[in-house]
């Protein structure tokens, strides 16, 4: 796949250009969450915790898990993490639960504040009329709007950067997905993410060969 980068790679800081430990994994979480790797998973959870990821924001990850591969895995992830959580108290280990999402004081409608977001995560303001799959099913795009960028990405337990690793993390393992793989490597550099986090991405998550050859080159 190509990603065309061009000015926003140039535009990329060299400071503070490694993923940390948080985000390592958050990309783990929800790499395995997504595939629905309930072996390993339990290991990778622990890893979040001892990182310092709150119950919170564990919790958060593996509920957006859910917008891209679905409740019945987001379900299973999280049952899988209640019993790490039960695991960890039995031994003595007393993890931060951390904030919940600040409540909504926005007045404007779901799907205003939904595009307003997407257009701050893709830093294009929408204007014209539409097209492509918003133009063939409508309601696909209001769904999207409404419910994915407002309810979901709205959350301010995780940021959006945390947000967008999750949802490369799900879509790198799912496959098939290549168009909105790509969108989202866009989405991950807009808001801050390096070429260099992204390439180190590749690596934490292990996708094939394939699969790395989708970043940009300049990565």
């Amino acid at each position: 796949m190509t990603i065309i980068l061009a000015t926003a790679v140039n535009a990329q800081t060299t400071v503070g250009q490694n993923l940390d430990s948080k985000q390592k994994a958050i990309v783990g979480i929800a790499g395995l969450t997504g595939k629905g790797d309930l072996s390993k998973l339990p290991d990778e959870l622990n890893r979040g915790l001892d990182a310092g990821l709150t119950i919170n924001q564990i919790k958060e990850t593996l509920m957006h898990v859910y917008a891209y591969a679905g409740f019945p895995r987001s379900l299973r992830g999280l049952q899988t993490f209640m019993a790490v959580v039960d695991e960890r108290k039995a031994k003595g280990i007393k993890d931060v639960l951390g904030a919940d999402a600040s409540p909504i004081s926005d007045n404007r409608s779901k799907y205003e504040r939904g595009k307003a977001i997407l257009e701050e995560l893709s830093g294009v303001a929408e204007i014209g009329p539409k097209t492509g799959y918003a133009a063939f099913a409508p309601t696909m795009e209001v769904f999207l709007k409404e419910h994915l960028f407002a309810d979901i990405f709205e959350r301010d337990v995780l940021t959006y950067q945390q947000r967008e690793l999750v949802t490369i993390s799900v879509l790198s393992g799912i496959g098939g997905v290549e168009p909105m793989l790509r969108s989202h490597f866009n989405l991950s550099l807009n808001v801050g993410l390096t070429p260099v986090q992204l390439q180190e991405f590749v690596a934490v998550n292990k996708p094939s060969a394939k699969r790395k050859a989708m970043l940009p080159k300049k990565c």
